[in-house]
């Protein structure tokens, strides 16, 4: 089980921690995932990082400003959002597939453990 939390309400330029918490160890087998639903848009993939953290990979609208980490000692991933921007305005989520090291993956359909998502609102 995954929970997501860290939204809310920012200035355009401002910065957001999202957390996400899982229960259980298998968090250790997960790659994990962050994505985002825009109002009126569908889901679209952010980041995701591999079970060890040492491959990253992030959607080119917000590479430069995104940092996906995990702390497997604490079963929590998270996405550190800096120079935020009015767009990235959405429903955030966080998910996570089981899968051996090295795996990361933009698609949706790999994710099988969703967290609720967090709503993160940029002003202008």
């Amino acid at each position: 089980q995954l929970q997501a939390s860290g939204g809310g309400l920012v200035q355009a330029g401002g910065s957001l921690r999202l957390s996400c918490a899982a229960s259980g160890r298998a968090f250790l087998t997960y790659t994990m995932g962050w994505f985002r639903q825009a109002p009126g848009k569908e889901r679209e993939f952010v980041s995701a990082i591999t079970r060890s953290g040492s491959i990253t990979n992030y959607a080119d609208s917000v590479k430069g400003r995104f940092t996906i980490s995990r702390d497997n000692a604490k079963n929590t991933a998270f996405l550190q959002m800096r120079s935020l921007k009015p767009e990235d305005t959405a429903v955030y989520y966080c998910a996570g597939h089981s899968t051996i090291d090295g795996i990361v993956s933009e698609h949706e359909q790999r994710y099988d453990q969703w967290g609720q998502g967090t709503q993160v609102t940029v002003s202008s």
